[in-house]
């Protein structure tokens, strides 16, 4: 057991001191800080925001309709967007545009029932904003328009486009709202993110410090001093404590920088994220969950990081299991959606997709607790038969030299570790 604690500490701290874990934790940390503060980044390189409102030169040739519409972006516009009658010709005006004097032009006709009619100019259409301003603006002029020459009563009229009194009532009392479904669905989400990058990232790291050592034939000392049943387990709780360390980290500097600035996007964030309402279960659940599938790819990258000897293999041979956790990440996202699909259902009971699929409907469904307790057995006993079976392909794998990279060395690795005995 003192081997262990010694191989254990001797990753963790290895790892922590190392340039390239300091860089990109200082990199990152820069990025939540960033994030944090984006809002006042955004208003420091705005500046002089507020005389940069948008200007549109308008020609209306029925000499009606300017100041309806002028009153109608006062009431609304906030002075982000600014009118401007102009008596020019329209040639002239479309030339005052392309040199940018103004951002673009309106030019407002009546049609053959008195209604307007609307052509709008801008040297780059693909900016839209002003251009479908200003034409809900003309159609709600067309309409007050239209309406006055029908005849028909305001009052009538905003009847009429009154909202339909609409209720709807849960019957299942045992079944989650739509307002806790939304309230969920924030740490469910930061939970798949979290585990996709942990176990794409650490299980990589897993799978290349074995081959680092092999192709420095430290693993011979290794295996001479520690079973290497002992050497693996060591390396992926070390490599585990790394990545608790990491995500701790960013999460605590994430959760103090949102709550310093309460205020302002605080409350508004920590209630769109689903972090204030939710049953502590949940959380509790999502540690669990996470541990869980973290031991599952931990375990599976170890093991094919032990069949190479070269660090240009790792990558390939660990491809299937970053598919996996791709196709898991997949599945959820779209579960996040139509929870309560029959895809959902089912590849929540698969070991491989259950810490992220089984976690999603625990988190935004009311789960029968048999359906919990089977998909949590089936996960523990998938990582108890893959602690087995890579257990012995690590004792074989560990001691295999020379070009390799493909799934048949397990055969290889499986034989070695018998004749180890």
């Amino acid at each position: 057991m003192n081997k262990f604690w010694i191989i254990l500490s001797h990753t963790y701290l290895s790892k922590v001191k190392s340039k390239s874990f300091l860089i990109s934790t200082a990199i990152m940390l820069l990025v939540i800080i960033g994030l944090a503060n984006l809002p006042t980044i955004i208003d420091t390189f705005a500046g002089d925001g507020e005389e940069s409102s948008e200007q549109i030169a308008v020609i209306d040739e029925s000499g009606n309709y300017f100041d309806l519409l002028d009153e109608s972006l006062a009431a609304v516009n906030d002075q982000e967007l600014e009118i401007v009658s102009v008596n020019e010709s329209e040639n002239k005006v479309k030339q005052a545009v392309q040199e940018e004097e103004y951002d673009g032009l309106l030019v407002i006709e009546t049609d053959e029932n008195n209604l307007p009619v609307g052509t709008y100019y801008a040297n780059r259409i693909s900016d839209s904003g002003e251009q479908l301003f200003l034409q809900n603006q003309l159609q709600q002029l067309k309409i007050a328009i239209g309406t006055q020459q029908s005849g028909i009563d305001q009052e009538t009229l905003e009847m009429i486009y009154a909202p339909v009194p609409f209720e709807a009532t849960q019957l299942d009392e045992t079944a989650r709202t739509s307002e806790e479904m939304s309230q969920a669905r924030g740490i469910v989400y930061v939970m798949l993110f979290v585990l996709y990058m942990a176990v794409i990232v650490y299980g990589q790291m897993i799978a290349t410090d074995v081959a680092i050592e092999k192709s420095s034939r430290v693993m011979e000392i290794l295996v001479s001093s520690a079973s290497p049943i002992t050497h693996m387990f060591a390396k992926i709780i070390g490599v585990a404590l790394l990545g608790l360390t990491q995500i701790l980290l960013f999460l605590g500097v994430g959760y103090f920088l949102i709550s310093s600035k309460m205020d302002d996007i605080g409350g508004e964030f920590f209630d769109y994220m689903g972090l204030t309402n939710n049953d502590v279960s949940i959380y509790i659940y999502a540690v669990v969950f996470f541990l869980l599938g973290y031991f599952l790819y931990a375990t599976l990258a170890a093991m094919l990081g032990s069949l190479v000897s070269r660090i240009e293999d790792v990558n390939q041979l660990i491809m299937p299991m970053i598919m996996l956790i791709m196709i898991a990440f997949f599945i959820a996202i779209f579960g996040l959606e139509m929870p309560e699909s029959t895809l959902i259902t089912v590849t929540s009971f698969i070991p491989f997709f259950a810490p992220m699929i089984m976690f999603l409907r625990v988190g935004m469904l009311n789960v029968p607790v048999w359906e919990i307790v089977l998909s949590f057995g089936l996960l523990i006993g998938t990582i108890a038969l893959l602690a087995y079976v890579g257990a012995k392909v690590y004792s074989g794998g560990v001691l295999m030299y020379g070009k390799s990279g493909s799934l048949k060395d397990f055969k290889k690795a499986m034989k070695l570790s018998k004749k180890e005995k």
